[in-house]
């Protein structure tokens, strides 16, 4: 009798560009830990090619779908199931494929999930050793990558988290959504004078261009943490500009994309990696 190859299962990320992207090495490396063996691509998906592409993916075999920049929003209409955080976060980071057998066919079930603001909050309590209890937190920006992680903030119980955006209205939107998670409250850049946090989010663009949103200098608290969302190879422009105004810790989003790739491992494939090892791999 011969011996049958067990096949690898498939993985991807979708995005468009998506040449960047370092969640094929991570994993791998996840992979690595537990012995699997996996295919993990990325895929860089034509504007208006998505659906297809997921339903394409998931009918040659594939298991599971990260997605990032700009399909997020078309991944969370997709999915015929969602979390709760994804819900809230009106978008999904990643995807899950099951069949239903229905008489003599098959049906395809795609489960959304959003691991971004997970990503985030594990990063800083866990990597950063931070405590977000009871402590006054300033989130920058309302896009949707601020969105995507106030809920799991919120579930921390800071003090106070105060979103400050540009156009205030975009800010005082997403209090909306989310007042019932705990004391947010939206402001303009020009309401922070005089007011101190603990906890700095940056989640503009601003950094992409290598600016920084029009913050007052006194801003932070002793021992404060100042945290990009963005990742890059030498500190942000954020993180420059938090040391120099007195942050004490200065952290960009590298921990973060790991520790949101391990909790879409773990909605995969049952199994939670160990991140730190990849983490000072991508450093």
């Amino acid at each position: 009798m011969m011996a049958t190859t067990k096949k690898s299962e498939k993985f991807a990320v979708f995005g468009h560009p998506i040449g960047h992207s370092k969640s094929p090495v991570i994993h791998q490396q996840f992979a690595k830990q537990f012995g699997l063996d996996i295919q993990y691509d990325a895929v860089d998906v034509a504007s208006g090619e998505f659906e297809n592409a997921v339903n394409d993916f998931a009918r040659a075999g594939g298991k599971g779908l990260n997605i990032t920049v700009p399909y997020k929003l078309e991944a969370w209409l997709l999915a015929d199931t969602r979390s709760e955080r994804a819900e809230l976060a009106g978008a999904v980071n990643t995807l899950k494929f099951a069949t239903d057998s229905i008489g003599s066919h098959d049906e395809l079930k795609i489960f959304g999930d959003n691991t971004d603001g997970f990503g985030l909050v594990t990063d800083i309590v866990n990597n950063c050793q931070f405590d977000i209890k009871n402590k006054k937190v300033l989130v920058l920006g309302a896009g949707g990558a601020v969105r995507g992680v106030l809920a799991p903030l919120l579930d921390c119980q800071p003090q106070l988290l105060v979103l400050a955006n540009r156009t205030v209205s975009k800010a005082e939107a997403l209090v909306e959504i989310f007042s019932s998670k705990g004391n947010i409250k939206a402001t303009g850049f020009d309401g922070l004078a005089d007011q101190h946090f603990d906890l700095v989010i940056n989640g503009t663009a601003a950094s992409l261009k290598g600016e920084v949103p029009p913050l007052p200098g006194t801003i932070f608290t002793t021992n404060a943490l100042a945290y990009d969302l963005m990742y890059s190879a030498k500190p942000t422009a954020f993180m420059v500009w938090a040391k120099y105004h007195g942050a004490t810790k200065q952290v960009d989003g590298l921990g973060m994309l790991v520790e949101q790739a391990a909790e879409s491992f773990y909605i995969w494939c049952g199994k939670r990696p160990d991140t730190g090892p990849v983490i000072k791999l991508l450093r």
